[in-house]
């Protein structure tokens, strides 16, 4: 015979039952019967007898029953560190990034964002030592998250989810601004994942890789769509689609600027069938960029085009487009005519390091063939800019062709961009040089968020762990904007701001509110630059 205590969940009050085994012979295993013999006072721990138990003698006296005494409770007292979190979790809030996740993700939001601080802070760490970290600071989820248990977490991310926060996060963005995209490879040593192939490694890897897009808003400076596609896709191949995701997701006005990879006549053409603004590099080689070129040429790099702050050359030239639209459905193409304008730019840096780059290369083929030991690479260039003649007297002689390096020589440090939307020069390119943030972002992806490499084996994971760095990538974006803002980077990197304040310390005890530790000035400066609440105490 024992004593079991058991709390009824939806009362709170704890009973104590009589228990006694016994063997059942027909279901031949142990079977127990319970009879309540009170309820547990919760501040003595003594037995009272429940109502007519007491006066039935079917028990003993209360009081004489032993008690089970139980693991006493512990109140925990930890000092952490909260002053970079803290500001993650401001600018989180700041710019609604926790609301949507806790919508699209109501059990497991705090995980992602706590995994994105740790991304953000540990500075190219794996998410093994997330442990670690853990032990020494505050965040969203406040316990450990192990391997494993990421790993789970990844693979538990749906693509109506990720589609559900794109959605949230379009409603937040600027509707009438230029939208940058551009894309890069990953590369992976993976043999198991579908979209590994080979392709055009913009890093010159000698892996497989899959390639990452990104769109980011031109006066948020923040990412809001990303996509993930296989390696051997050529960026020119890629614009449609975009079209048709925006679309989905619920974007209005579509401005776009793109790099000259993403040029192609079918994707101007349908830029221009979905009435889209774009401003998009190109090839000078190209035969409507080369014949306005030499049109204008001489005007270019007159003094009245010149722009002191970027020591860069600018002129623009209005143009036509030749519109092609196939119609299937009614079997026909349409042809007309489309207005286009054409900067052209010519930067005296640019040029001068080009000239030195291209004369040095010069120098180099003309030594592969005086030596003999030419490179197969290099055999298109050799018919362009050579002559050799092998006479049995004098040997192997080389000469130049002087016409064809003058030609090659002409358009150095020249460069161009189109738009179908009319502006000025200097005001293109400034729009066009934005897409430096998605370069950047890349940057961070695969340094600062330790992504050069994939280390996942599973198609699901992948998508679930580029989502979350997705997200980390919004907060670095989002602080990289706000230190532009506020002329900080003069003073610190952002890993050196991000350092100054997670030495702040906060202490946690269950029995009082949080405190927070002692702020410097210089602490208090930087919230109040980045425009942030100082953390204060709340007990």
């Amino acid at each position: 015979m024992a004593i079991v205590k058991q709390t009824d969940k939806r009362s709170g009050i704890t009973y104590a039952y009589e228990t006694t085994y016994y063997w059942d012979k027909e279901k031949k295993q142990s079977r127990a019967k319970r009879t309540c013999i009170g309820k547990v006072d919760p501040v003595t721990g003594e037995i009272v007898p429940t109502r007519g138990r007491a006066k039935k003698g079917e028990m003993k006296d209360a009081k004489a029953l032993p008690i089970k005494t139980g693991p006493k409770s512990f109140s925990e007292s930890k000092h952490l560190y909260y002053g970079a979190t803290y500001l993650l979790e401001s600018f989180s809030d700041e710019i609604g990034l926790t609301r949507d996740l806790k919508q699209c993700f109501p059990d497991t939001y705090k995980k992602l964002l706590s995994i994105a601080f740790y991304l953000i802070l540990e500075d190219n760490n794996p998410l093994y030592r997330f442990e670690r970290w853990h032990h020494t600071h505050k965040h969203p989820y406040g316990q450990d998250i192990t391997s494993p248990r990421s790993s789970e977490l990844f693979a538990s991310i749906t693509d109506d989810q990720v589609t559900q926060f794109l959605r949230l996060q379009a409603k937040r963005r600027v509707e009438d601004e230029y939208w940058a995209y551009d894309s890069s490879s990953i590369s992976s040593y993976s043999e198991t994942l579908n979209q590994v192939q080979w392709g055009k490694n913009k890093e010159n890897d000698k892996l497989p890789q899959i390639n990452l897009l990104l769109v980011f808003g031109e006066k948020s400076g923040l990412p809001f769509y990303y996509r993930k596609l296989a390696g051997n896709i050529p960026d020119s191949k890629t614009v449609k689609h975009l079209l048709e995701d925006l679309d989905i997701l619920g974007f209005g006005k579509t401005k776009f600027v793109m790099d000259r990879g993403f040029y192609s006549e079918d994707n101007i053409n349908g830029l221009y069938k979905e009435h889209v603004k774009f401003l998009v590099g190109v090839k000078l080689s190209l035969k409507l960029i080369k014949k306005h070129l030499d049109e204008v040429y001489d005007d270019i790099r007159m003094f009245t085009n010149y722009d002191e702050c970027l020591n860069t050359y600018g002129y623009t030239v209005s143009a036509e487009w030749n519109y092609t639209q196939e119609r299937p459905y009614k079997g026909d193409v349409i042809k007309d005519k489309r207005r286009i304008y054409i900067h052209y730019f010519y930067s005296i840096e640019k040029g001068a390091d080009d000239e030195q780059a291209f004369d040095k290369r010069i120098t180099e083929l003309c030594s592969e063939l005086l030596s003999g030991k030419t490179v197969e690479e290099h055999k298109k260039a050799y018919s362009q800019f050579f002559e050799v003649k092998d006479t049995p007297v004098r040997g192997r002689q080389v000469y130049y062709k002087e016409e064809e390096i003058k030609a090659a020589r002409k358009y150095l440090g020249y460069f161009a961009i189109i738009t179908n939307e009319k502006m000025d020069a200097f005001t293109a390119l400034h729009l066009y040089r934005m897409k430096d943030v998605v370069e950047k972002a890349f940057g961070n992806i695969k340094d600062r968020l330790n992504m050069r490499r994939l280390l996942v084996k599973s198609e699901k994971n992948l998508d679930g762990k580029i989502f979350t760095e997705f997200i980390a990538l919004i907060l670095i974006s989002h602080l990289d904007h706000k230190m532009k803002e506020a002329n900080l980077y003069k003073t610190y990197t952002m890993q050196q701001l991000l350092d100054k304040l997670d030495v702040i310390e906060c202490f946690e005890d269950e029995r009082k509110k949080l405190r927070i530790g002692e702020l410097l000035n210089k602490q208090a400066e930087i919230y109040d630059t980045l425009g942030v609440t100082l953390p204060t105490s709340s007990c």
